[in-house]
C-alpha cells in the first residue's frame, strides 16, 4: 500500500508565525515558503501532501488576490492536494471563495494549535484514505469490458452478459437506441474473445447505397461489372478469422438478406461475378435500434435471419434508464476533454449537477459526450455550470405507487448521488447524507453497490 509523505508545506510571510507553525507541526517535516514564488518551487521539488496557505502574501500582504493566486496555482499543479487558507479573524466571505475555488479547508487567525493540528490531521487521514483507495483500485479491476463506464445495475449486467458470451462462437444482436454504446459492446465481445488478435470490421447498413453494398460485403471479381479492374475482397472475406459488425441490420436490403443468411448458415462466400465457394471463419456481430419484430410483422426483415443473427439477444438500456451512470460519464468526458483542450476545470457546479440528472437524454450517451465537450470548450469559469452545457430542462418521472419500492428506490439514488457527488468519498458522502459511515457502508452492502 502507498505511503502519505509526511511532508507539510507552509505559506506564510511572516516569520514569527513560520515559527509558531513549524512548532505547531512538529511531528511533521515543514518546509516554509514566503510567497507565491517560493511556494510553488517547494511544491514541484517536495509534493507535499497538504498545505497551510495565508491569503495575505506579498506584494497584497493587506488583500487576498495574491493568495487566491497562488491557491490556483496549487490546484492547477497538483489537484489532489489538500491546501487548509489560513485567513483574518472575521473574514469568512474570502474563506468560502477560497473553498469554493478548490481549497480543502480553512481556519482563522489567531493560531490555536490543537484546533489547527486537527484540521491537518484530518488532511492527511483524507489523503491517505484516497490513496488507498486507488491503490486497491489498480489491483483490482472490476470492468474488464474495455471502454464501458458503468456502475449501474442495468449497465453491469449488459458487461457480465459479454464477459460471459464474449469467448463463444455464437452470432450476438445488439440491440438499444442510437448512441448508446452499441458499437463499443461489439468491440468488446471481439477484444475479450480468442478472435481478438485478427481484425475487427465494422460496417454500417444504413450508410452504404444497396447497389454498393453487396460488393462491400461479399466482393467481386475482376471484370464482373463496369469499372471492376481487379478482383477485390469483400469486408466478410477481408474479416476472416476475426469479427464482423453489421451495424444498423434493419435497414439491409430484402435481396442481400437472403444472401447474407446463406453465409451465416453455410460460412461461404460467392464474390459477384464469381462461381468459387469461398470458405470463411468469421464470428458476425449485428446492431440495431429498429423493431426487428414489427419489421417481420411487416414483411421487410426475414424471420429465418433474425433467429441467425440474434442466437444471443443483448439490450443496452437507454441513459435515461442508468441513472447512476450519467454524472459518473460526466466526470469521465470532463476529465478526458479537459486533457484534450488543455483546460483546468474543476468539475461540475451543482446547479450543472441537477441539470445533468434531471435531463432525459434523448440522444444517450453520444448526446452527453458532446454536451461535456462542448462545455469544456465553451466554460468561462473554473467549473462547468448548466448554462455551459445548454441544460434548462427539468424531467419528472413517473413513479411507482409501491410505497416500499419508492422508499428503497429513493434511499439508493440518494446513496448513489452523494457518492457521485462526493467522488466515491464515503466519508464526504456520509457527510452530504447526514448519516454515520457504519451506516453507509451497511447500505453499500445492501443494494450491493460498487463504489
Amino acid at each position: 500500500m502507498e505511503q502519505t509523505s509526511n511532508k507539510l508545506l507552509v505559506v506564510e510571510d511572516d516569520p514569527g508565525l513560520q515559527d509558531q507553525l513549524r512548532w505547531c507541526f512538529d511531528r511533521y517535516e515543514v518546509i516554509v515558503a514566503g510567497d507565491r514564488t517560493g511556494a510553488m518551487e517547494q511544491l514541484r521539488r517536495h509534493q507535499p501532501p497538504v498545505v497551510t496557505l495565508d491569503l495575505g502574501l506579498p506584494p497584497d500582504a493587506n488583500g487576498i488576490m495574491e493568495g487566491l493566486a497562488t491557491l490556483e496555482a496549487i490546484m492547477t499543479q497538483s489537484p489532489d492536494t489538500k491546501v487548509i487558507v489560513v485567513t483574518g479573524q472575521n473574514d469568512r466571505e474570502n474563506a468560502v471563495r477560497a473553498v469554493g475555488s478548490g481549497a480543502y479547508d480553512f481556519y482563522h487567525k489567531p493560531i490555536d494549535a490543537e484546533i489547527l493540528g486537527l484540521i491537518v490531521n484530518r488532511a492527511y487521514r483524507l489523503r491517505e484514505l484516497e490513496m488507498e483507495n486507488r491503490s486497491l483500485m489498480r489491483q483490482k479491476v472490476d470492468h474488464p469490458v474495455e471502454g464501458v463506464v458503468a456502475c449501474s445495475p442495468e449497465m453491469v449486467k449488459v458487461c457480465r452478459t459479454i464477459e460471459k458470451v464474449a469467448p463463444s462462437d455464437a452470432s450476438i444482436l445488439l440491440l438499444g437506441d442510437s448512441g448508446t454504446g452499441k458499437e463499443l459492446c461489439a468491440r468488446s465481445l471481439h477484444s475479450l474473445s480468442p478472435r481478438a488478435g485478427n481484425r475487427f470490421v465494422a460496417i454500417n447498413c444504413a450508410a452504404i447505397p444497396e447497389n454498393l453494398l453487396e460488393s462491400e460485403l461479399f466482393g467481386y471479381e475482376k471484370g464482373a461489372f463496369t469499372g471492376a479492374a481487379k478482383q477485390t475482397l469483400g469486408k466478410i472475406e477481408h474479416t476472416n478469422g476475426g469479427t464482423l459488425f453489421l451495424d444498423e441490420v434493419g435497414d439491409l436490403p430484402m435481396s442481400l438478406q437472403a444472401k447474407l443468411l446463406r453465409f451465416l448458415q453455410e460460412r461461404v462466400v460467392e464474390r459477384i461475378g464469381g462461381r468459387e465457394e469461398i470458405p470463411v471463419n468469421v464470428r458476425v456481430v449485428c446492431a440495431t435500434h429498429q423493431d426487428l419484430a414489427e419489421k417481420i410483422r411487416n414483411g421487410t426483415f426475414r424471420e429465418d435471419l433474425y433467429y441467425r443473427i440474434s442466437e444471443i439477444t443483448v439490450q443496452i438500456p437507454p441513459l435515461s434508464a442508468r441513472g447512476e451512470d450519467i454524472i459518473l460519464l460526466a466526470r469521465v468526458f470532463l476529465d478526458l476533454f479537459s486533457r484534450e483542450q488543455k483546460r483546468h476545470l474543476r468539475g461540475f457546479s451543482k446547479d450543472a449537477l441537477s441539470a445533468l440528472e434531471a435531463y432525459t437524454w434523448p440522444g444517450n450517451v453520444r448526446e452527453l459526450m458532446n454536451r461535456v465537450k462542448r462545455a469544456v470548450i465553451m466554460a468561462e469559469g473554473k467549473q462547468v455550470t448548466a448554462r455551459d452545457l445548454e441544460l434548462d430542462e427539468v424531467a419528472t418521472n413517473v413513479a411507482d405507487f409501491s410505497l416500499r419500492y419508492i422508499r428503497e428506490k429513493a434511499e439508493r439514488q440518494a446513496i448513489m448521488r452523494a457518492l457521485s457527488h462526493a467522488a466515491g468519498k464515503i466519508s464526504m458522502a456520509a457527510d452530504l447524507l447526514g448519516i454515520s459511515r457504519p451506516t453507509i457502508y451497511d447500505l453499500i452492502k445492501k443494494y450491493d453497490l460498487k463504489v
